[in-house]
């Protein structure tokens, strides 16, 4: 078995976030890491809407992210620590639209090691220097400079290192231009390591330590060290030399303490809390993520707490020295991994699980009544501030970018009834978390939807002037007439623009000297500018086809018979006496756009009812004469010539992309399917042609804009975006309704929309998600969701959601009442009425947990529910809220032999007071529910006590299989509880995942693989006859087939896994008893081993393997999901050729384009177990984004050409995926 990777959804998550002026303008930049992919985002100050720039794949994992600028210069370079063992710095080269590595500095062995460095980066806030650091012992600091030509240099590493020493946090002190001084938070554990009894232990301290960067000897010096009073979690620097004091900010449990070298004393303030939370009051407080704003006269931090609150902290200075630390309550976000404050008064919030936020800081919290604290306000020791939430006041919300991260479970199905299925998926954690459903196609905006007096059958849009930015009118032609809309603060009807407003149009355009032109059947009528108004008549015959540009007019006359129309110098539109008779009816025409300093378009391209396209010369030495001709398997039904690629960049706005384009024929045929083929803009000639199946209706296509380039609109029985994004051809359905005829958009509100029309509609919409997979729908849950299942007849979803360090809603309710009775005890007898208010008040407050967070009980608390939810319109039919600490774990959906054929049962595994460390419970339950026809009603039948967690279940032959703690077990159902039937205690360690496929059992342990059971009725045993040779963290399996089973792992790992030939589990055939198969153990397990068929690491943990066909009439593929947001597909190759052509493009490939940040390919897909047989499409399909010289050496290498090489790329895709 040979399998090829492909990525269909790049991961969401966010680990770490930069800003910075990447590109050398002004406007900033955020720089983001999703694991293995670095993303370059520019918020748009002026709509709020956050576009990507660049996304690439790593092929590593990065361990930290920063950005530094040298003394003196305008942009900013990114420096990258990953697991490669190198330090990498990049520029982003706004040109060609890439990141570029300036340095690449190794120090050490690859892979994600507690003692090489690239966990820490730390960079001297004037650009001198760079520090990385390990998470022990070893750090390396690189002095940084200019050379005579102004590039970047580095210095050899100065090693800082320090054994027997963990280090938490680093940061780059500012202390202008004195030598670079670095702060560190470190433990140094010797003493604890060596102490047998542990007290050492329970007295090490957390120290700060700075280091010193002697910049004339370079040479770096432990400058100082001193113990801290509490454990910190991270450092922030504060601003110096002429901007602030210098410093840094200690955020540690509970406080936060300022701390600087010299006489400064230490100021320390504690962190405020809410008031009256229902959260653990012996649960410290602590900020997870900070974020500074500078300017010429003030500075300020962000600080998030661990329940999302942010506080806006200032310090009060004297003379340069801190006198006081300011806290004030800012606002309440989703907590954050990063944050960014940019200088256009934006917020960034990267948020640790969920979607990701843009905030505008609407106001700064300075003339507001909130309460602010102070370092300076007498408290006792222990003692803190508290603070109300409330919502939003200082920032507002401007737009979200949409994140799966983390998918917990996932299922291909067509629930909806599509043909195409969709992607159900949990996500999220706590109150944030959704079941997400997953349709393939592009996120359409409605911007407005206006009814007209009749069904038109056209629309176009044109501008008023050719150097107008945006459109001036709208003209819908009808059956008979045609309508004049201008577009402003309203759309209104106009009379005076010049179009025959009583014959339908055929066409209309802009022209370049700011006229219009209008076809309509009877002639052409053309528009000067001064509303002067010149027409050619058709006489007796009739037009019937026509294709318009900035300069040109070709029309067929009936009986085939084209008239060419061109623009001379003096603005009229010339007819050409020669025409052209084809010897078939015309069906569709098209002409490109002029390119730049072009007089006309060089091509006309002509659909003919022979089943052909031909290509027509419009050179005036050899007009109308025949060019190239191409073959149709049906008639075309429309045409269009677009220049796709990369055109010319403009260097004030890196959306447009870089330096070579094409111009390509799209052919839409009648059988619903679309050809793209090149043609060559100097001999018209016809080559690389591309299929696509589109719908089942004749394909109209229409030429807009998208990314200030040339697009086209496809419409079939569903509309289709055929795009260019991101070094990326993509064809993409649109997730609307279908339409019958479009047109490219552009007003203030709209820069790049489309016009349509559905029926007696006209629309206006807008696509603002380029380069996305899927859109998405989004359904609320209330606690993490773990696992889900589908009734088969319902085709309902049953949703176990389980929640640790959580109340149930009855535990709240409880808690609220007994915390408004302590307030009202509290009180003395003149407050009682006060107080009486206060606990109303608290008692009515409604804040949602998913914005302020749900309260956190403690550990070993548990709430969990069992919802039945509609998977089209999301309603929830039913919740089951179990008890306070039962925690639901497993569930299954079977039918028991003896009962009644459509019968289903819902058996729910759940643990009672369960401790993850050590991992135990008090005791654990089987629910069994029936289940009612319609899969929206349950009655418990009865409950069965186990002694251990029931991690596992399966259906089997009729009865129930359990994973319980280590213990496999066999149920059958009995009138009060269920019945145990068999048993095998031989699991190493806990049975995470149990599936059965015939009479084959697979049962996966926590971290030993995969074991193949066998029941043997006779003996009532179950028998392991088989068992893997390496350890797998097993986090799910698929059943391929009955010999086959696919498997993921903790570490990122796929794997699968086949019983070669010759393995008998057949346990009959042993004529010594029932444990002669186990008796003969080879490696300490079972007789028999499975062989490893594929193996390879996809960086990511893997939520959920699933065996499915994606697209309709389909081949199937092995679909992934994983913990980061990730949705993938390992699909087959179908011959041996398609085999050894990609081998050999991935070999290349990793030669000519190795991975960004240093990592060596074959080294990261083999992290844990060699890579086998399997292809990386990633690494492959950046081919597409290399230059053009090496996609030149590496198809020549292939035997191929450029476009060959492509084309194969994209066929392997659309066979299987999108």
């Amino acid at each position: 078995m040979f399998l090829y990777n492909l990525t269909l959804q790049r991961g969401t998550t966010i680990s770490h976030a930069i800003h910075g002026n990447f590109s050398g303008s002004k406007i900033q930049e955020i720089v983001i890491s999703r694991g293995k992919i670095l993303e370059l985002l520019r918020p748009d100050p002026n709509t709020g809407k956050v576009h990507t720039l660049l996304t690439i794949e790593i092929f590593g994992i990065i361990r930290s992210l920063m950005p530094f600028r040298l003394t003196g210069g305008t942009k900013d370079y990114v420096i990258v620590g990953s697991d490669s063992g190198r330090l990498v710095i990049l520029e982003y080269n706004q040109q060609k639209n890439v990141f570029e590595k300036v340095h690449q500095e190794t120090f050490g062995k690859s892979g994600g090691r507690r003692i090489v460095p690239g966990q820490y980066l730390a960079t001297d806030l004037r650009g001198r220097a760079v520090m990385i650091g390990a998470i022990e012992k070893q750090k390396l600091a690189y002095i940084l400079n200019r050379d005579a030509q102004a590039r970047l240099t580095i210095s050899s590493p100065l090693e800082a290192h320090k054994s027997n020493t963990l280090v938490y946090h680093m940061v780059g002190v500012d202390v202008g231009y004195d030598n670079p001084i670095f702060a560190c938070l470190e433990i140094d554990y010797e003493e604890a390591d060596s102490d047998p009894t542990g007290e050492a232990a329970q007295k090490t301290q957390q120290t700060l330590t700075f280091y010193e960067i002697d910049l004339v000897v370079n040479h770096v010096v432990r400058k100082y060290s001193e113990p801290l009073e509490e454990h910190a979690n991270f450092l922030v620097t504060v601003p110096g030399g002429d901007d602030g004091p210098s410093g840094v900010l200690i955020c540690s449990e509970n406080y936060l303490t300022y701390k600087n070298l010299g006489e400064q004393h230490d100021i320390r303030c504690p962190i405020p809390r809410r008031r009256n939370d229902l959260d653990d009051p012996e649960r410290g407080m602590i900020f997870v993520c900070s974020a500074t704003h500078k300017t010429k006269s003030m500075f300020f931090f962000l600080a998030q707490t661990e329940q999302g609150d942010i506080f806006k902290i200032t310090l009060e200075t004297d003379d340069d020295m801190v006198t006081e630390i300011k806290l004030k309550y800012f606002d309440t976000v989703p907590v954050a991994t990063a944050m960014c404050v940019l200088k256009t008064g934006f917020l960034f919030v990267a948020s640790e699980f969920g979607n990701h936020y843009l905030y505008q800081i609407a106001h700064l919290g300075d003339d507001d009544d909130e309460l602010e604290f102070s370092s300076a306000m007498p408290l006792e020791e222990g003692d803190t501030f508290f603070f109300a939430p409330r919502p939003l006041r200082n920032l507002v919300l401007v737009d979200e970018l949409e994140s799966l991260s983390p998918i917990l479970s996932s299922r291909v199905a067509d629930l909806a009834g599509e043909d195409t299925p969709q992607l159900y998926m949990l996500c999220g954690r706590g109150p944030r978390s959704s079941m997400r459903v997953l349709r393939h196609g592009l996120e359409v905006s409605e911007m407005a939807v206006s009814e007209l007096p009749g069904n038109p059958n056209a629309v176009w849009t044109v501008k008023r002037r050719s150097d107008d930015e945006y459109d001036a009118y709208i003209i819908v032609s009808f059956v008979n007439a045609t309508l004049v809309l201008s577009i402003g603060e309203t759309v209104e009807e106009v009379t005076d623009s010049g179009f025959l407003g009583t014959a339908p149009t055929l066409c209309c355009s802009a022209l370049s000297d700011d006229a219009l032109v209008q076809v309509y059947p009877d002639g052409i009528r053309h528009i000067c500018a001064d509303k002067r108004v010149n027409e050619w008549k058709a006489g007796k015959k009739s037009i019937v086809k026509c294709a318009v540009n900035q300069r040109q007019v070709v029309i067929a006359l009936s009986g085939g018979e084209l008239v060419y129309f061109e623009m001379d110098h003096t603005g009229q539109l010339d007819e050409f006496k020669e025409r052209k008779r084809m010897n078939s009816d015309v069906l569709c025409m098209a002409l490109a756009n002029v390119p730049p300093g072009e007089q006309r378009s060089w091509f006309l391209a002509v659909g003919l009812a022979d089943g052909t396209v031909r290509i027509i010369s419009l050179d005036p030495s050899d007009r109308l004469a025949p060019r190239a001709m191409q073959p149709l398997p049906v008639c075309a039904e429309s045409l269009c010539i677009v220049e796709m690629g990369c055109t010319e960049r403009d260097p004030d706005n890196a959306a447009a992309a870089s330096t070579t384009s094409t111009l390509y024929l799209n052919i839409g045929l009648q059988n619903g399917t679309l050809l793209r083929t090149v043609l060559d803009p100097v001999t018209g000639d016809l080559t690389d042609t591309r299929t696509r199946y589109l719908g089942s209706r004749p394909v109209k296509l229409f030429r807009i804009r998208m990314q200030q380039s040339e697009a086209v609109l496809a419409m079939s029985s569903r509309s289709w975006l055929s795009y260019y994004y991101q070094n990326r051809f993509y064809l993409t359905p649109l997730s609307y309704e279908s339409l019958e005829y479009a047109s490219g958009f552009s007003s203030e509100q709209c820069p790049e929309g489309i016009v349509a029309i559905s029926t007696n509609t006209l629309r206006i919409l807008a696509l603002e998600k380029l380069g996305a997979v899927f859109n998405q729908v989004s359904f609320p849950l209330e606690y993490t969701p773990r696992k889900f299942l589908i009734h088969p007849e319902s085709s309902n979803l049953m949703i176990l959601e389980t929640e640790h360090n959580a109340y149930t809603e009855e535990t709240k309710k409880q808690r609220r009442l007994q915390m408004a009775e302590e307030m009202r005890e509290a009180a003395g007898e003149d407050e009682q009425e006060l107080a009486k208010e206060m606990a109303e008040a608290f008692l009515n407050e409604d804040l949602p947990e998913s914005i302020f967070s749900a309260p956190k009980a403690g550990h070993g608390m548990w709430a969990s529910t069992l919802r039945v939810m509609d998977p089209v319109q999301g309603t929830t039919y039913n919740l089951i809220r179990l008890e306070q600490n039962e925690a639901a774990m497993s569930l299954a959906l079977l039918k028991f032999h003896g009962q009644p054929e459509h019968q289903w049962f819902l058996i729910l595994g759940i643990a009672k007071d369960l401790q993850l460390i050590p991992r135990q419970c008090s005791m654990g339950y089987l629910d069994t529910y029936k289940v009612d026809t319609s899969g929206k009603e349950f009655e418990l039948i009865h409950r069965t006590l186990v002694d251990e967690v029931p991690n596992a279940l399966c259906g089997y032959n009729g009865r129930l299989l359990v994973g319980v703690g280590k213990m496999l077990r066999l149920y059958d159902l009995g009138k009060k509880k269920l019945l145990r039937k068999c048993e095998n205690k031989h699991i190493p360690n806990t049975i995470v995942n149990i599936q059965a496929i015939g009479k084959r059992i697979f049962v996966s342990d926590v971290q030993e693989s995969v074991f193949m059971v066998r029941y043997k009725r006779a003996e009532n045993q179950l028998i392991i006859f088989a068992d893997d040779t390496h350890p797998r963290w097993i986090t799910c399996t698929s059943v391929l087939d009955y010999d086959t089973i696919a498997t993921a792992d903790k570490f990122g790992n796929i794997a699968i896994l086949r019983l070669p030939s010759n393995v008998s589990d057949d346990v009959e055939e042993d004529p010594t008893g029932h444990k002669a198969l186990w008796d003969r153990g080879l490696l300490n397990g079972a007789s028999q081993k499975a062989d490893t068929i594929t193996a390879f690491h996809i960086g990511e943990t893997v939520t959920w393997l699933q065996k499915a066909t994606l697209i309709p009439g389909g081949h199937e593929s092995l679909i992934y999901t994983t913990l980061s947001g990730t949705v993938g597909a390992l699909v087959p190759f179908t011959s041996h050729e398609d085999h050894e052509f990609f081998q050999h493009l991935e070999m290349h490939m990793r030669s000519e384009n190795p991975p960004l940040c240093g990592r060596d390919h074959l080294s990261f897909r083999s992290y844990y177990f060699p890579v086998k047989n399997v292809i990386d499409g990633d690494m492959c399909e950046q081919y597409n984004s290399m230059e053009p010289t090496k996609q030149k050496f590496v198809a020549s290498e292939l035997d191929r050409t450029p476009a060959e090489v492509s084309k194969k790329l994209e066929d392997i895709r659309t066979r299987y995926a999108f």
